[in-house]
């Protein structure tokens, strides 16, 4: 019988009624295993490390995965609304929308396709990948005890390349077409909320962009945003009387690559207190409103924001806010807090095994992923229990100063309350010895001696 922290115990148990109870069962212990676990993130793996290795009915826990009826999305519903709930009690509620490729091979996973490396390719060298692309929303929030941003992921969709829906009943879906319809369901778990979701430059699509602003509480969009973008004014008012379709756009605006080159353009020099994680830094920004306009496409008001370094440290960039009110100093700090996804998508493959696991059934692989990057965020969560009580320990050495807490010492903590609780508690009695069990010892010395 699993012992747990009282703490964890109320939030573990909040997601109970999503699962049958005897789903819940196998479902909580692959969920112990998969925290536990230092290695890979295997279904073999999570039972070995709790001590379920000879359970001689090691296929009921692979349903849990492959064939047992439970929803991601309800899930997915849930840990939003518990992070909602613990770090960010008050708007705006800040987004980070962006996809990694998961490096998987093997025939029989049928929806891996050959994509662009991010991590390996530059602008001179192309390097492509064969594998998953996941497309993952992340909140984006402070960590009172980390003292920085972390992107905590809740909602992460598996988005295959055209190649896969060839010769299927199902119409192939862009990148874009999945990004619309995670945020259109964030909107309705969240109808009340401020929403502002920030992005590459992927997702700089006007389509995209004007379904957020119709929204009847509209999504706040920041972007990359191109140079060579065709800019105009806003369409001047209709006269009276006046015949024909009404005008989309007014006078043609000159492009930011001339705004960028013209000596008169005004530039005012801000301080950005965390510039991607370097501490403080001057730049020079600036910005305004326009209409950014394509053939066959609705007119799509913006402001944009043009980004230089003065010591020329970095090359200019631009920026694209669909909310005209957000001053331009904010849409710079709050697109900054982007580089946290990045962050996270190494977390998960370094200390939560994302690329470990070998499930071949397309429910299993469409379930795990998401299910190991919302690991993130549990993980962040039960930390922050043991925070709010105990001083938070910070693993050091002298070759290695951290004055704060990463994830790997939250993974740290946890694991080290859920050991505790499962097989060391003390006796109640004074002078009573309690031997450990033989079990526990074994746990423990396949999590030291092996690494897999």
């Amino acid at each position: 019988m699993l012992t747990l922290p009282s703490e964890y115990t109320t939030i573990l148990s909040s997601f109970a009624r999503l699962f049958s109870k005897r789903v819940w069962q196998h479902a909580q212990l692959l969920l112990i295993g998969a925290i536990l676990a230092p290695g890979q993130r295997t279904v073999a793996a999570l039972l070995r490390i709790i001590g379920l290795e000879t359970d001689p009915h090691f296929q009921t826990f692979h349903r849990v995965l492959n064939r047992d009826h439970w929803s991601s999305l309800e899930v997915s519903d849930l840990l939003l609304a518990w992070l909602v709930k613990v770090f960010v009690p008050a708007d705006p509620i800040i987004l980070g929308l962006d996809d990694t490729i998961e490096r998987r091979r093997g025939t029989k996973i049928q929806a891996k396709g050959i994509y662009r490396d991010p991590v390996r390719s530059s602008q001179s060298h192309f390097v492509k990948a064969s594998g998953l692309r996941w497309l993952s929303l992340m909140l984006l929030t402070p960590i009172p005890w980390a003292k920085r941003v972390w992107a905590l992921p809740f909602l992460t969709a598996l988005a295959p390349s055209e190649r896969y829906y060839e010769g299927r009943v199902r119409k192939h879906k862009k990148l874009t077409d999945w990004a619309r319809q995670m945020l259109f369901q964030v909107r309705r778990w969240l109808p009340g909320r401020q929403l502002v979701v920030v992005a590459d430059a992927s997702f700089a699509v006007i389509e995209l962009l004007w379904q957020m602003i119709q929204l009847a509480n509209p999504i706040c969009m920041i972007t990359r945003f191109r140079l060579d973008a065709a800019l105009y004014e806003p369409a001047p008012p209709r006269k009276e009387g006046q015949k024909g379709r009404p005008r989309k756009k007014g006078s043609r605006l000159p492009t930011l690559e001339k705004v960028l080159e013209d000596e008169r353009t005004g530039w005012k020099l801000v301080i950005i207190p965390d510039w991607y994680g370097e501490g403080f830094r001057k730049v020079e920004i600036v910005s305004a409103t326009a209409v950014w306009y394509h053939n066959g496409m609705p007119p799509l008001p913006i402001r944009w924001v043009l980004v230089r370094d003065p010591k020329g440290r970095f090359k200019p960039q631009a920026l694209l806010c669909t909310d005209l009110t957000v001053k331009p100093e904010q849409i710079l700090k709050w697109f900054i807090l982007r580089w946290r996804v990045e962050v996270t998508f190494h977390e998960v493959r370094t200390h939560l095994g994302v690329e470990t696991q070998r499930q071949w059934s397309h429910l299993a692989i469409a379930r795990t992923t998401p299910a190991l990057l919302g690991l993130f965020s549990l993980v962040t969560l039960l930390a922050h229990t043991h925070a709010r009580r105990n001083k938070f320990p910070v693993r050091q050495a002298a070759w290695y100063t951290k004055p704060l807490p990463t994830f790997s010492d939250a993974l740290a903590i946890v694991r080290q309350e859920l050991w505790q609780h499962l097989y060391f508690q003390p006796s109640h009695f004074r002078g009573d010895v309690r031997n450990i069990p033989v079990k526990a010892l074994e746990c423990l010395r396949n999590a030291v001696c092996y690494t897999v």
